[in-house]
């Protein structure tokens, strides 16, 4: 009878030399990036990317005034890890 592991591993072998074989390449994905935005995405985190995202034009606006990213938290009240999360969010830079 034949291990079902050896099995396996020469299934996964024969599928790898058909996608290499055929043209297909691998891609490097950046550590901690998903490819699906959606794929953690629970009602509870919606709700609070919801509140981010009403916070993020006072964000903005703070950081295009020339503000540090630490002003900004200490202006709105907030920690400066929530800022930049929604600072990364909505696709902006603070000042250094």
């Amino acid at each position: 009878m034949p291990n079902p592991r050896d099995q396996l591993l020469d299934n996964l072998n024969q599928q790898l030399d058909q996608f290499f074989g055929s043209g297909g390449k691998a891609q490097q994905i950046p550590s901690g990036v998903t490819g699906d935005p959606k794929l953690a995405s629970t009602p509870h985190l919606d709700r609070l990317r919801v509140e981010r995202n009403k916070i993020a034009p006072k964000v903005r606006e703070l950081a295009e005034a020339g503000k540090t990213i630490s002003e900004t938290a200490k202006t709105l009240h907030m920690h400066v890890k929530r800022v930049a999360l929604i600072a990364s969010e909505n696709g902006f830079k603070f000042n250094s």
